[in-house]
């Protein structure tokens, strides 16, 4: 049975490897990118917004006491 399969047979068994692999692959970036949602505990996010300057000290403050800390 291999002896009738001429090259574009095996082109094409090449082509659909590579478009599965490259569906599966974006499937995962996508679903990486998509879920990506900070770690860590409330009060280590809101340091580290202050941080960054996200927000400013009066709001760090408040945010903080809604914590209950």
């Amino acid at each position: 049975m291999v002896a009738h399969m001429n090259g574009w047979m095996w082109w094409g068994m090449g082509a659909m490897v590579v478009f599965w692999a490259a569906a599966i692959a974006f499937g995962v970036w996508a679903v990486r990118r998509f879920t990506d949602r900070p770690r860590g505990n409330a009060r280590q996010i809101l340091e580290e917004r202050f941080a960054r300057g996200e927000i400013d000290a009066e709001d760090f403050e408040r945010q903080r006491a809604l914590l209950g800390e």
